[in-house]
């Protein structure tokens, strides 16, 4: 290959591109789903803020870059390249991040796009490049890492599918593990659990809990209350960065369009709020690509959402929290009892507990008990800079 890498900054034109290339390199695939483009891209239409583009929340406290590879006329891979002021300013330290990596099985394309993201964040004085993520690799950003198992069942929402080639370049270019997250399945047909039956029934006997669901005419509210519970459970966890304002405001409007409430739950002990449980039904089963201009628009893609969203059966688990006083009480059996019963009623047939830390023993326990057995694992990879 002839390869000339270039450099695509935020704002440029050139950014469709960079978007459209995983369609060309993936074509074909049946497990990989994107996220729509305009949630990378922006649209007036749908109202949607894109985050590549200048006015998203995300570049307040960030700096970045793109860089896509041509073989000639023919596209074969990209990269972004992102300081995340925030991030550091927590850490104290001098993380860059690599992200949107997308690439041809081919290691001369890999190294030069690795390269350009490695020299431009040294240039900046990071001490250390990780990735991929989206752009950076916060826990509660979406499009985390590189799957490394479990090629053959499709993402659920905000993950990443890539072949399986991926890990092979970025270890031979360097990069090293620096965590793992996994993804359990748990199957509903002929589900049963007397264990956690019985241990619910317990705890609800001993101590005062009770849940609700969640109050989508209230959403905003609500969601306040999600991240109250967000950024005091996770504050421990690897990589964890508090959600802001913004943030919380995107997590409304997108509950808003596929949330169903009996699927999120809030726990009290004594009346007061003591945590969270929030699945939600997969819009990637609606987004999967077909495969046809016609049908792989936004437009046409949306409408399948829309029309379907109250038929989808399949479930992620997308956030579980305790608030630090309250754990070891029993309240995550409760909760759990109560969202299974519910998802159980309404004729849900499995559930994915994902992105889940490599070593939080607590919750990979918990998806074990719960009946699920671990069926992908994704890789975040870092390597030194000096």
């Amino acid at each position: 290959m002839s390869i000339s890498v270039e450099e695509i900054p935020l704002g440029d034109r050139r950014l469709r591109q960079f978007v459209v290339l995983p369609w060309r390199l993936h074509y074909g695939d049946p497990n990989w789903t994107p996220p729509l483009r305009a949630e990378l891209l922006g649209s007036k239409l749908f109202r949607i803020t894109g985050l590549l583009t200048p006015v998203h929340p995300y570049h307040r406290d960030a700096e970045v870059t793109h860089f896509i590879a041509r073989d000639g006329d023919r596209l074969v891979g990209r990269i972004s390249a992102a300081i995340n002021h925030r991030f550091n300013q927590r850490y104290n330290d001098q993380i860059g991040f690599f992200g949107f990596f997308d690439v041809v099985n081919d290691y001369g394309v890999a190294a030069a796009l690795l390269d350009r993201a490695r020299d431009w964040l040294a240039a900046r004085g990071m001490r250390v490049m990780r990735g991929p993520g989206g752009y950076s690799a916060a826990t509660h950003e979406p499009y985390q890492g590189v799957l490394i198992d479990g090629f053959d069942y499709p993402p659920t929402v905000e993950l990443t599918h890539n072949p399986p080639y991926y890990d092979a370049l970025l270890t031979r270019y360097g990069l090293a593990k620096v965590k793992d997250y996994h993804a359990y399945r748990i199957e509903f047909d002929g589900w049963a659990n007397e264990r956690l039956d019985n241990l619910a029934a317990q705890v609800r006997e001993r101590r005062d809990i009770t849940t609700r669901p969640v109050d989508l005419k209230n959403v905003r509210a609500e969601v306040d209350l999600i991240v109250t519970i967000y950024n005091e459970a996770w504050a421990d966890n690897w990589g964890f960065l508090p959600l802001t304002d913004a943030e919380a405001e995107a997590m409304a409007e997108s509950l808003a369009l596929i949330a169903d409430p009996g699927l999120i739950r809030f726990a009290y002990v004594n009346g007061e709020l003591a945590a969270v449980l929030g699945a939600l039904p997969d819009p990637n089963v609606p987004l999967r690509p077909r495969w046809n201009r016609l049908l792989d628009n936004d437009l046409a893609r949306i409408t399948r959402l829309l029309l379907t969203r109250r038929r989808i059966k399949r479930t992620r688990l997308m956030f579980f929290g305790i608030r630090p006083g309250f754990r070891k009480l029993g309240v995550d059996a409760v909760l759990f009892r109560d969202v299974l019963s519910y998802g159980l009623a309404h004729g849900y047939r499995s559930c994915e507990p994902s992105l889940l830390l490599e070593d939080n023993d607590l919750i990979l326990r918990a998806s074990e008990f719960m009946g699920g057995r671990r069926y992908k694992t994704w890789r975040i990879y870092e390597m030194p800079l000096a």
